[in-house]
């Protein structure tokens, strides 16, 4: 403040700015004191804050090459993920047809199974009711044999006496003697 005030003390009434010697050799001292001082702080700090430039520069070039890489690793990571996914989803494919096959043959061998046992139990019902007729046929053909006798005998009882029953009862024994059985 006190160069301001010598300096407007210096300059003569009713001018504003004096440029005499002074103030010119003034203002190149100044100037020079300017320059010694850029040069001095920039030999001092250029060197110091160049370095840190420079390793922020390589930090930041450290940091996008981590980058990069970590991005190519989750894009190879992406890339196997999808694979597996889309190996997956065919191996899910192959699944769902080999059941689908499982459950197809399955059902065959069930229809089969089925059918085989229908037949076989169409088989076992033929043959019962075969025995079944012959059991019949056997008691009927037995019945009409005990009806036969009981007409016969109620026949001959009316029809002969003792003497002629005696002697064809006796021939009767002799012919069923003498016939062979179907049995």
């Amino acid at each position: 403040m006190n160069i301001g005030i010598s300096l407007l003390q210096a300059v003569p009434a009713g001018r504003v700015f004096g440029l005499d010697q002074q103030t010119l050799i003034s203002i190149g001292i100044q100037l020079l004191n300017a320059v010694i001082l850029a040069a001095a702080l920039s030999f001092i700090l250029y060197k110091p804050l160049r370095a840190f430039l420079q390793k922020r520069a390589d930090r930041i070039k450290a940091q996008l090459g981590r980058a990069e890489n970590d991005q190519n690793r989750a894009g190879e990571l992406k890339a196997q993920y999808e694979k597996k996914l889309e190996d997956i989803e065919l191996e899910r494919t192959a699944i769902i047809e080999s059941a689908h096959h499982v459950a197809a043959e399955q059902s065959r061998q069930i229809i089969e199974k089925a059918k085989y046992g229908a037949t076989a139990a169409m088989e076992r019902a033929a043959a019962d009711i075969k025995l079944e007729r012959e059991r019949a046929g056997e008691a009927i053909r037995l019945e009409m044999i005990e009806i036969a006798t009981a007409m016969a005998e109620k026949f001959v009882a009316h029809s002969m006496d003792a003497e002629t029953q005696n002697r064809l009862f006796a021939e009767t024994v002799a012919e069923l003697e003498d016939a062979q059985w179907l049995g």
